[in-house]
């Protein structure tokens, strides 16, 4: 009897074990994707709802007034986060970063090994945010949104890709991968729409353009 119980005190052990290493590696969260954004119709109610109005000065704007990325959970932050979210068979070393791993970019529909190739963007922009009323919040409402996970403002993509989107609104960028623009568009509104920032004119047609085909 006893050989039986010291067997099963030795599986109880390795499943404890076991259980462990795999609450480190999905540390500091499980969820596989980006938040799901509003749904097309609820995205063009929002939509209804945003204040529209002439887009205001970048005068004053500066990354470092919207600090990330912040420290989420013991020594993963915000972006590093991100990465082991949106990624597949992500492995992350004692300090949180990604050593290896896959992570495709709905943008463009690329594939990348390297977490080196993946920015993490933010789906409204910083500028973007600062000149729609961003400019009159106080740090700590910035940092909240630069780091926002509960929403859908940040996401893993391909480094150029998002480089190349830069600031832009909807009316000046969409991503390349037409099958993408309906959750992107959808996305953006959610956000602009829970931060309570404004849109300008022919952001609100190009949202309005892309919505009605989705």
């Amino acid at each position: 009897m006893f050989g039986i119980y010291a067997r099963r005190s030795a599986v109880a052990a390795a499943t404890a074990a076991l259980a462990a290493t795999s609450v480190l590696l999905t540390a500091p969260t499980a969820q596989a994707a980006m938040p799901t954004p509003v749904s097309a119709a609820t995205a063009r109610t929002y939509l209804g709802q945003l204040t529209v109005a002439a887009e205001g000065s970048s005068s004053g704007y500066s990354r470092d007034k919207f600090p990330h990325w912040i420290t989420q959970s013991g020594t993963c932050n915000t972006r590093e986060v991100v990465l082991k979210r949106d990624g597949t068979n992500v492995q992350q070393d004692a300090s949180c970063a990604a050593v290896s791993g896959s992570w495709y970019s709905p943008y463009d529909g690329a594939t990348w090994s390297a977490a080196s190739d993946v920015d993490i963007d933010h789906m409204v922009p910083l500028a973007e945010a600062w000149r729609s009323g961003a400019s009159s919040w106080t740090n700590a409402q910035r940092q909240a949104f630069a780091n926002d996970l509960a929403r859908p403002q940040l996401i893993a993509v391909t480094d150029n890709v998002n480089q190349s989107k830069g600031d832009k609104d909807p009316a000046k960028w969409l991503p390349p991968r037409a099958a993408y623009k309906c959750t992107y568009v959808r996305a953006w509104v959610h956000v602009k729409h829970y931060y309570g920032l404004k849109v300008d004119s022919a952001e609100k047609s190009a949202l309005q353009s892309a919505l009605n085909g989705c």
